[in-house]
This record gives C-alpha cells, sequence and structure tokens, in this order.
C-alpha cells in the first residue's frame, strides 16, 4: 500500500508533509494551499502546484 498523506504544516516558507505514523514524507518551498490523504497543493510564485505522497508532482496551475 502506498504512503497517504496525514497531514501537511506550514512552517516559515517550507511546507512540511508527514505519513501517518508521523514520518516526514517530504517538503517543499510555498504556501500551502491545502491537502488530502493523496496530494497536497502548494502555492509558489503565481503557481499553485499539486504533488503527490512521494512528492512528485501532479500538476501546475497559474493563480490569477
Amino acid at each position: 500500500m502506498d504512503k497517504q498523506i496525514a497531514s501537511a504544516v506550514q512552517k516559515g516558507s517550507e511546507v512540511d508533509v508527514y505519513d501517518e505514523r508521523g514520518s516526514r514524507l517530504f517538503s517543499k518551498n510555498g504556501e500551502l494551499q491545502g491537502f488530502t490523504s493523496t496530494t497536497v497543493s502548494i502555492k509558489r510564485d503565481s503557481y499553485v502546484t499539486t504533488y503527490d505522497a512521494k512528492g512528485s508532482s501532479k500538476f501546475s496551475k497559474k493563480c490569477s
């Protein structure tokens, strides 16, 4: 079973993403927009990028 996202926490200019055991899955620069058990969305500059639980970019969208 793939890891699931249990929480995403804004720490200064970084977002730390954790699994259900409290282990950090990955960290990205930007502003946390929201998360689910399978994705986390982070705004950086004028784009919001959605990442999977492995920290791989799934898609980006330009913000207006």
